[in-house]
């Protein structure tokens, strides 16, 4: 079958220099939806770091279900397939039942909101936080080949996606750090680095072994359960951006804002690639 399709980039104004989400926006439907394993074998061919189906809602509350998937499973949520999703969805006709628009998906139901040109998600709760044991973080900084003495902290952020953050001294450190990806073993491993100044308060990277992709360009959802760790222990302003990419060529761009209630996290999304897919 024939199904509307969109390559979008996320986290980026220019369009490239972000992180691309695939999305078959007609993923379900009446006598037409996807085998799972069909988008698995989709997810596995594109090659992306995540590749995403529009489905109809099972909860009354969303305007849409999404699965994503990475070229080694499915993942029950995720942040830049969130937002570039719903860039698809709206740009492909989608009404909101209300003024955000209402995913569900494996982490239950995600709002989404335009924020002046941008879309942000509201982050999900973490399902784990606290310290990491000091025997992974060893295991981690191994492979990292960074000290250990040169660790500020180490926290579980996992919001769905099973982070642990590892900070250093400075967001020039992080984009130092050269990685064994192969060393790093099941651990998906964000890297958090702090600026004195500037226009960019936090450098940010995200390693993901088994999935295909290395190093992911730009990474919601580890950004949303960052934000969620230093906002409640005081370590961040309520709104700020955090770079990511850098260290691969990209130059994504990540817009936290607390509004006392949720923590927004946002960017820039713009569609790349559209027309139809087989399937």
């Amino acid at each position: 079958m024939t199904r509307r399709f969109a390559q979008v980039d996320v986290f980026s104004s220019t369009g490239t220099e972000g992180n691309p989400v695939a999305v078959v926006v007609d993923g379900g439907g009446p006598g037409a939806p996807i085998a799972e394993d069909r988008m698995a074998a989709f997810a596995r061919w594109t090659n992306l770091s995540e590749t995403t189906f529009v489905l109809p809602p099972t909860d009354p509350a969303a305007d849409y279900k999404l699965r994503i998937f990475t070229p080694g499973g499915e993942l029950p949520f995720a942040g830049h397939p969130t937002l570039g999703s719903a860039h698809a969805w709206l740009t492909s006709g989608g009404r909101p039942k209300g003024e955000d628009v209402v995913q569900e998906c494996g982490v239950g139901l995600v709002h989404i909101r335009r924020s002046g040109p941008r879309l942000a998600f509201a982050a999900p709760p973490l399902r784990r936080s606290g310290p990491v044991d000091p025997d992974v973080v060893d295991e981690v900084v191994a492979a990292l080949a960074v000290d250990r003495d040169a660790v500020v902290a180490a926290e579980w952020v996992d919001n769905g996606p099973e982070w642990m953050v590892i900070q250093l001294g400075s967001g020039e450190r992080v984009l130092e750090v050269r990685p064994d990806i192969a060393a790093l073993g099941d651990h998906k491993v964000g890297l958090l680095g702090l600026y004195d100044a500037g226009d960019v308060f936090a450098e940010v990277r995200a390693f993901v072994p088994g999935i295909g992709v290395p190093e992911d360009p730009v990474t919601g959802s580890l950004n949303a359960g960052i934000a969620t760790w230093l906002r409640s222990t005081g370590q961040a302003p309520e709104s700020y951006v955090a770079a990511q990419g850098g260290a691969i060529g990209r130059a994504g761009r990540v817009h936290i804002h607390d509004d006392g209630q949720d923590i927004w996290v946002g960017g820039d999304t713009a569609t790349v690639i559209e027309g139809t897919v087989a399937l």
